[in-house]
């Protein structure tokens, strides 16, 4: 990662400045006594392991068996609209309402009961640290800190490049695009954290690397006790898979071309957040800044040929599975 993220094990606990405070989120001793850990982050960022293993923590509680995808909070309630009513993967960061804040109309005494009853019922009562994991609340952390006392934000971040390639899985939308969706979730969110109290930042990288230090730096930001098994396994063989493929699509794809020259004007934007898409040196030393893209009448048809190809592929891929799932009585496949 850059020199500017924020350590593993160094939470940013940054005072924010004029938040109205909602009556309704302070009549109540046991709220206040309660931590509501929020775990999010780009969806294909590990926002679900790492939610899992954050619930088994002593005195922590989260969401299982709730019956609803990958039993996020978002499909839960019904305050504010879920990432497919912003459309959807790939897309939601584009979209106005997806962008909560202490400001929205949205963010009423009403609401923010109403929010906290919806996902009360499916918490442990004993415990008195919740966890809640839904990727797009990476856009609302100002708004639910405001919704709930005591609340904590644990954000993991990942390459640009799996996350892109994984979330294609289940959208159409081109890869530029998909890089475009990173940027502007991530340049949201590093601007709405300057306004967080709680805040504990981490990379996937890092935590596939050594999740038990990771974890038992959480619990001591969150004030839980590490008492984890880890059964959750955590391979480095997720990125190694979408990097191999960025690295066949740089080097072998007919549309080679095209692809060198979206990682060219992607590559300063994504150095700024400390990662880079040439390929790990291990593997090739192509560098995106070389090899330029044939110029003229040629380029800007292989450009949108590549562009025809992919919605073609995607379409065709899209409609096997959902044959498949609906064949097979299952949902989609939602793995990292």
């Amino acid at each position: 990662m850059a020199d500017h993220k924020v350590a593993v094990g160094a939470p940013l606990l940054t005072r924010g400045t004029s938040k109205p405070i909602l009556a309704a989120a302070e009549t109540s001793r046991g709220i206040r006594e309660m931590k509501y850990v929020f775990v999010c982050g780009m969806p294909r960022s590990g926002t679900t392991i790492l939610a899992k293993e954050i619930a088994k923590l002593a005195n922590c509680t989260g969401f299982e068996n709730t019956g609803v995808m990958m039993d996020e909070g978002q499909y839960l309630q019904d305050v504010y609209p879920t990432e497919w009513a912003c459309g959807g993967a790939g897309r939601f960061g584009f979209a106005p309402e997806a962008h909560l804040t202490e400001h929205s109309t949205l963010l009423t005494p009403a609401n923010a009961t109403r929010l906290r009853q919806s996902w009360e019922i499916h918490w442990g009562r004993d415990e008195t640290i919740r966890v809640e994991k839904t990727p797009g609340n990476l856009l609302k952390t100002r708004f639910l800190q405001c919704a709930f006392p005591n609340a904590y934000f644990v954000v993991i971040k990942r390459h640009p490049v799996p996350v892109s390639l994984a979330t294609q899985k289940w959208s159409l939308t081109p890869l530029p695009e998909l890089f475009e969706h990173w940027l502007q979730c991530h340049k949201i969110f590093d601007e709405d954290k300057k306004q967080l109290n709680h805040l504990f930042e981490l990379s996937y990288e890092d935590y596939i690397e050594n999740p038990r230090k990771c974890l038992e730096e959480i619990a001591d930001f969150i004030g839980a006790e590490f008492s984890s098994s880890l059964e959750e396994r955590v391979a480095d063989g997720f990125n190694k898979r979408y990097f191999d493929r960025w690295t066949r699509m740089l080097q072998l794809s007919p549309f080679k071309a095209y692809y060198r020259r979206v990682a060219k004007e992607y590559e300063r934007r994504f150095r700024e957040h400390g990662y880079s898409l040439a390929p790990p040196p291990f593997k090739t030393t192509l560098s995106p800044h070389k090899g330029e893209p044939v110029r003229g009448i040629f380029t800007s048809s292989l450009y949108l040929g590549a562009d025809i190809f992919f919605v073609v592929w995607r379409a065709g891929r899209w409609l096997r599975i959902r044959v498949e799932n609906a064949a097979a009585g299952r949902s989609l496949d939602f793995g990292l």
